[in-house]
């Protein structure tokens, strides 16, 4: 048997409680480098909220995140980008005016000393010129290059957003329901696309879309009520009798 990869994130006892209210209870997670690592569960499981642990959007009530060995519990969304974590949100949030150029060009802006200046002048942006082109096409939007974000379709908004993700150059990309609210033909052309980008990185996604997480998983963590119900393989647990459960209730699994 194959000696697995080391792990780049690990949770240990990891909690988040609102008012009495525990959404993530004592989660111990462990996502292996270079696998794609899927976080299911029904609505309300806390799927979003670890997502948000672990990029510093939320503090943790107890517990531990540690990041290829660093502990990394309380950091802020920033510092935890700087050790290389990337995230994509549930609802795209673009500035409707700008190009795709210019957006990604921004994002790379924000990678340097710089940071996110808007007032800087087009002649520091030209610098990413290049950079950008070749983030566009690697998410299939080049010919788009020169259009105002908002007149893209929506699944070009998520392909968008990725490719602003990748802008940081992210060792581990977070991806929070890449595929939700989009039409058969978006959610083939975004999984291969996750596919292609992928490569050389690690991939956690919230995902509701149970074809896309058959398509995509080497990993699966189911969730309920906050904490870990099963993790294996898709096949394993898709075939458990416990998600079955979960997820159908207890007359539909019997």
């Amino acid at each position: 048997m194959a000696a697995s990869n080391p792990s780049v994130i690990e949770t240990t006892g990891l909690t988040k409680s609102f008012r009495g209210f525990t959404a993530v209870d004592h989660v111990d997670l462990t996502v292996s480098e270079g696998d794609v690592h899927a976080l299911v569960g029904p609505n309300g499981a806390g799927k979003t909220t670890l997502f948000n642990l672990l990029t510093g959007f939320i503090k943790p009530s107890a517990g531990q995140i540690t990041l290829a060995g660093r502990d990394i519990t309380g950091s802020s969304p920033e510092r935890i980008a700087q050790l290389g974590v990337a995230r994509s949100f549930q609802i795209t949030s673009l500035f409707e005016q700008l190009t795709l150029q210019q957006h990604v060009e921004l994002a790379l802006l924000g990678t340097t000393k710089l940071g996110y200046r808007f007032w800087v002048s087009d002649r520091v942006l030209t610098r990413f010129r290049d950079r950008a082109g070749e983030l566009l096409d690697q998410v299939g939007l080049a010919r788009q290059r020169s259009v105002p974000a908002g007149t893209l379709a929506y699944g070009q908004k998520r392909a968008l957003e990725l490719a602003l993700a990748l802008a940081l150059d992210p060792t581990v990309l977070l991806l929070d329901e890449p595929t939700a609210g989009m039409g058969l033909e978006d959610v083939e052309r975004t999984v291969e696309l996750i596919r292609r980008v992928r490569a050389g990185r690690t991939v956690v996604l919230v995902e509701h879309n149970m074809s896309v997480v058959a398509g995509l998983a080497d990993r699966v963590t189911v969730l309920q009520f906050g904490r870990i119900l099963v993790e294996g393989t898709y096949d394993e647990v898709r075939n458990d009798a416990r998600v079955i459960e979960a997820y159908l209730g207890g007359e539909s699994a019997a």
